[in-house]
């Protein structure tokens, strides 16, 4: 099956500037064209952007799929490739982590100094974050 930019944008629901956004950062390969100079996508070009899609709803971000599409599209060290791959996201995603812990007990330790007065002049939770 065939589809036109538009065809191809409302089956995947994204917007026709992703998909030609996508074929400049090479994510997508570039279509065939009719004579008259319209894009021609293939089911495969579907299957691509699905897959784009659910990574990116995983948190991976376009530099990281264009790796992690390299990976897939080559035939040799697909397994190697693929377990290097996984093993830094999951330290990415283990820092990002931490990093949020450390956010919400700051934001705790803020609420805490809060009076239960809540209309007084000074904030002592703005106070605390102006002395940071």
């Amino acid at each position: 099956m065939e589809f036109h930019i538009g065809e191809l944008a409302e089956k995947c629901n994204v917007n026709k500037e992703t998909i030609r956004y996508y074929e400049r950062l090479g994510l997508i390969p570039e279509p065939s064209r009719t004579e008259s100079g319209y894009r021609i996508y293939t089911e495969k070009t579907v299957d691509r952007l699905n897959f784009i899609k659910r990574i990116q709803e995983l948190g991976f971000t376009l530099n990281e799929i264009d790796k992690l599409l390299g990976v897939v599209d080559r035939d040799e060290a697909k397994c190697r490739d693929m377990y290097d791959f996984t093993v830094y996201k999951i330290e990415d995603i283990q820092r990002k982590i931490q990093d949020l812990k450390r956010i919400e007990q700051m934001l705790i330790d803020l609420k805490e100094r809060c009076p239960e007065n809540k209309d007084i002049y000074e904030c002592p939770i703005i106070e605390t974050l102006l002395e940071i």
